[in-house]
């Protein structure tokens, strides 16, 4: 009779199988955290306000007690999330939009690393005093996007930057060293002129942290191995041992990577900008350098096709990509539509679709444990997800219509209609890029001055303000 339950969508017979016997608490837990019954019980906990811009980056703590968060603000705050209450909050150091804030493991909560749009990465320690000493650690040649904490590791880290650039970080030893940079796939499989390509995102994977995926200005996501990523000596230019990209994406310009996530068996999952998302298994990479001159007809054949979910449209910012559900089960995925897409990550079927925010939903960070989620957008505030409702929710009438029209979005490009404020955000992103970013090509000196790493410091006392309602002047925010 147990197998006639297994793999079951159905909490009500989770409940049944539990009661006679057939599962275990542990595994009970589990189970009905993955059923759809539950994602469709899934409703607003609640909003933490706080911010006075938008919100880029949100995580929970490796025991998911709390939720750290940085905005445009500058401002990194730690909240308790089940009481929707803000625990302190601090400046930043950082001089533009922090893009990404991580808790580092095993620290007591008392370590944080951020990155943002002023090209630093810097590392904030909650003294016992109560106050906060922030100093830099390194500084890439553009914006930092992503850092990728090494999994159970209360010292290292690695970020990417714009300037195409991965970095390793010790804080055992407060150093930052720059390992290579990402070289873009020229057609004649030729690595002379030493372009490199913006880096959006990277990630650890949590099987084997020796292997990290990066990606960016292009359409491959690589995979390098820390203990021989055989940096070219005379450009500093890595060497992925495996790419991953769909089969009609190689070898063209149409689309860039502005998320990748690893699932907790080595599984990648790859969110294009004006596309969609891909899962890969581990079988399914190309050759290190996979342009569309040197792809086999054998190849093609030895190469499966990945899992892709659609619905959504991800191209006015950089958007984040999640796994959700105890063993992964689950895909989420935010959209500009304000939408927040959830699917069944065997089949892509969309099992959710919620309304998470006025104009765009950018991120969303699923609770290490249980099944909860934050999500953040263009709003300045945070949205707690939890399975509250006493209503399975079925998908709404207009599904159809809002992928449609996401759809008609991608093949055509179409501009979405924004306010005039969003419209200036966008403005104001590119007049930033454009004084930021200049696709370097780079020499040895270049990759051995470490004048841009300095020990400079700040102390910082805690904020301790009620958290507001979301408010304020709208154009402080930036899409980013």
């Amino acid at each position: 009779m147990e197998g006639a339950f297994k793999n079951s969508d159905n909490g009500v017979v989770e409940f049944f199988k539990r009661e006679m016997g057939f599962s275990a608490p542990r595994v009970f837990s589990r189970r009905i955290s993955a059923s759809q019954t539950m994602i469709k019980q899934i409703d607003l906990y609640g909003k933490l306000s706080g911010h006075q811009g938008c919100v880029n980056t949100i995580e929970f703590n490796s025991t998911g007690e709390i939720l750290v968060s940085g905005s445009d603000d500058k401002q990194i705050m730690l909240w308790n999330w089940a009481t929707q209450k803000l625990k302190f909050s601090y400046p930043s150091g950082h001089l533009d939009n922090i893009f990404q804030a991580r808790i580092m493991p095993f620290t007591d909560d008392r370590k944080i690393v951020t990155s943002s749009a002023d090209c630093q990465v810097r590392l904030s320690q909650v003294l016992d005093n109560g106050s906060v000493e922030t100093k830099r650690l390194s500084k890439h040649q553009g914006r930092v996007h992503r850092l990728a904490v090494e999994p159970g590791s209360p010292y290292v880290f690695y970020s990417c930057g714009e300037d195409g650039f991965v970095q390793h970080y010790d804080l055992r030893s407060n150093s930052a060293t720059k390992l290579f940079y990402c070289t873009s796939m020229a057609e004649n499989n030729s690595r002379s002129s030493s372009s490199s390509i913006g880096l959006n995102s990277i990630v650890i994977d949590p099987r084997n942290p020796n292997y990290f995926s990066a990606g960016g200005a292009d359409v491959y996501a690589r995979v390098y191995d820390i203990r021989k990523y055989q940096a070219d000596p005379s450009t500093k230019a890595g060497t992925p041992f495996a790419t991953f990209c769909p089969r009609h994406l190689n070898g063209t310009h149409d689309a860039h990577i502005t998320a990748l996530a690893y699932s907790n068996t080595s599984e990648l999952l790859v969110s294009y900008n004006d596309e969609l998302v891909y899962l890969f298994q581990k079988n399914m990479g190309l050759c290190p350098n996979p342009s569309s001159s040197s792809l086999s007809e054998n190849t093609h054949k030895e190469v499966d096709a990945p899992q892709v979910y659609t619905g959504h449209r991800n191209s006015q910012t950089v958007k984040g990509v999640s796994f959700f559900g105890p063993n992964d089960e689950y895909v989420l995925s935010g959209s500009d539509c304000g939408h927040i897409f959830i699917w069944k990550k065997k089949g892509g079927e969309l099992v959710r679709l919620m309304v998470g925010d006025r104009h765009i939903v950018n991120q969303l960070e699923p609770h290490p444990l249980i099944p909860v989620l934050a999500s953040c957008g263009i709003e300045k505030n945070i949205k707690i997800w939890a399975p509250s409702s006493n209503v399975i929710t079925s998908l709404p009438d207009n599904v159809l219509e809002i992928m449609e029209a996401n759809r008609q979005g991608r093949e055509d490009h179409s501009r979405v209609t924004f306010t005039p404020d969003v419209i200036m955000h966008v403005l104001r992103l590119h007049r930033r890029q454009a004084r930021v970013f200049i696709e370097p090509r780079y020499n040895r000196e270049d990759i051995e001055s470490d004048e841009d790493i300095e020990g400079e410091s700040y102390v910082l006392g805690f904020s301790d303000g009620d958290a507001t309602e979301d408010g304020g002047n709208s154009r402080e925010c930036n899409i980013s």
